[in-house]
């Protein structure tokens, strides 16, 4: 069978794995064989809720089967998705449904105390709409039961109406247009996680959405009998892509996790003998400092993180405290999903100081601002080329060519490659700051400052400065420390342009869904 689209995935993976448990979440428990019935009863709900080949399905809610079952559903019957970060507010919400033209909208009722279709009502404001009065376009939505059910209202259906729904649509209608779905056409729309500005909407076809999942799960050699905790949020490739749409190819067994908590995810790491984790370096960190933790948990194989600097010491402990047998990073981001990953059997230092080499097809370059190619050992640009590059950003034509040019996506990190093909990143071009006229790299200070006992989490960033334009200041998150300290700490190992000028102590750093740094709050 050839896999080249999600519903062909969602068949292959029926016909090979049937009887192999597919996903588990709380008493919920679905074979490969059930999940795929499920899929395909949610596809006919679309349908018969006026969703139409090429539309576009919003999916608002957090990693719970609700979220697995509607968005492979939304593929099969043809559209296309639009995962929501459920963070976002109101009014966030509402400008990507907007920009996204989306025909249906999946929302929780309740999640973290929040009435979300009673925010996007209110942030729609007035204007022409059947559902919601300011989004014409959207036509119907479906609610998860998570909480407390908010306010009805014509166009809105709870997820018990599904079966009734499924109904009145003859299931041969979405087995056809699940034959009609091509590897080109447009599987997903994914939102940029906006740190810098308005989040641009990635277009991805359903070749590439399957190209990067396949290429992920190569690289951490997935199987079958593999139990994959997914605590990375689906509305991020991360957790759709790098998590859902692996389980599916593989016949892993998915476990998501709505919100996580380190308490609840030892608990689950006990219980189901889970074999694969994989999340911002926060996430083993929250692991490792956790009073719940009692000795390594019984099953984990396999770490991947990336994100941020990864400090050898705590690769160190994942092995000897958490049990994993092989820990991997990797580099990617929306417009290309993974780019590089190092390899099962690489060392702890690359694995440590490297995002491994190139992955999924890609060609990675770095080059200078002119955009010749530096050697080996050279900080430039991170440049990527090949077919799992994005299709281009939503309605937005400029952007894409700034984005793409001769065919290599501009990255916007700074990175290093050295004379294997293993890629460093650096730096955020837009993260440098000139210190008296020297170029500052907030990575490199940060690495400095990881290595200060007493530290567990450090970002720096420039601050405005009368006599130097911009200083470095260090924010902490770590006990017994004091600014001294730290000061005096990078002024043994640093040059002195590239020393903080000061220090702020926190009890955690911003970071957004993704576990991606949020360091646009922490310049103020």
């Amino acid at each position: 069978m050839v896999v080249d689209s999600i519903p062909a995935a969602v068949r292959a993976a029926e016909e090979r794995f049937g009887e192999v448990e597919a996903l588990v979440d709380g008493p919920v428990r679905l074979s490969f064989g059930q999940l795929a019935a499920q899929i395909r009863e949610l596809a006919r709900a679309f349908v018969a809720l006026g969703v139409g080949p090429g539309d576009r399905v919003a999916l608002n809610s957090p990693n719970t089967h609700h979220w697995v079952l509607a968005a492979l559903g939304a593929s099969y019957a043809g559209a296309a998705l639009i995962p929501v970060n459920t963070r976002f507010t109101g009014t966030e919400t509402v400008d990507l449904l907007r920009r996204g033209n989306v025909r249906a909208l999946v929302v929780a009722d309740d999640f973290l105390g929040a009435d979300r279709l009673a925010g996007i009502r209110e942030a729609a404001g007035d204007g022409p709409g059947e559902v919601v009065a300011g989004l014409p376009e959207l036509r119907a939505v479906l609610r998860v039961p998570l909480g407390e059910p908010g306010e009805a209202g014509p166009g809105v259906h709870d997820w018990t109406q599904i079966p009734a729904l499924a109904a009145a649509v003859p299931p041969q209608e979405v087995e056809r247009r699940a034959d009609e779905v091509t590897a080109d056409d447009l599987a997903d729309v994914l939102f940029t996680s906006g740190t810098t500005g308005r989040a641009k909407g990635v277009m991805s076809a359903h070749r590439q959405t399957l190209g990067v999942a396949e290429a992920w799960a190569e690289c951490g050699q997935v199987r079958r009998d593999d139990r994959y905790l997914l605590v990375n949020p689906f509305s991020h490739s991360f957790g759709y892509k790098a998590g859902i749409l692996v389980c599916l190819l593989t016949g892993a067994t998915m476990l998501p996790q709505a919100l996580f908590e380190p308490a609840a995810a030892l608990r689950l790491l006990e219980a189901e003998r889970v074999s694969i984790l994989a999340g911002a370096p926060t996430i083993f960190q929250s692991l490792l400092h956790a009073p719940e933790r009692d000795g390594t948990p019984p099953g984990l194989r396999l770490a991947v993180t990336g994100a941020a600097v990864v400090p050898i010491a705590l690769i160190e402990r994942m092995r000897a405290d958490l049990g994993f047998e092989t820990v991997l990073t990797a580099y990617g981001l929306t417009e290309a999903v993974v780019a590089t990953m190092c390899r099962p059997g690489d060392e702890v230092e690359t694995v440590a100081r490297t995002a491994g080499r190139a992955a999924a097809g890609f060609e990675v370059a770095v080059v200078d601002q002119r955009g010749e190619a530096l050697p080996p050992g050279e900080a430039g640009e991170v440049v990527l080329r090949g077919p799992n590059v994005m299709l281009g950003y939503l309605d937005d034509p400029e952007a894409t060519a700034a984005a793409v040019v001769d065919g290599w996506l501009r990255t916007g990190d700074v990175g290093v490659l050295d004379e294997r093909g293993h890629l460093a990143i650096t730096d955020r071009l837009k993260d440098m700051y000139v210190c008296g006229g020297f170029n500052v790299y907030p990575a490199e200070v940060e690495q400095v400052l990881d290595a200060l006992e007493g530290v567990r989490e450090v970002a720096v960033v420039g601050v405005p400065d009368d006599r130097l334009g911009e200083v470095g200041k260090a924010f902490v998150v770590g006990s017994e420390l004091t600014e001294r300290e730290v000061l005096a700490h990078c002024e043994r190992v640093l040059a002195n342009y590239k020393r903080p000028r000061s220090v702020e102590f926190r009890a955690e750093l911003p970071r957004n869904a993704s576990g991606k740094l949020l360091k646009r709050e922490l310049r103020g």
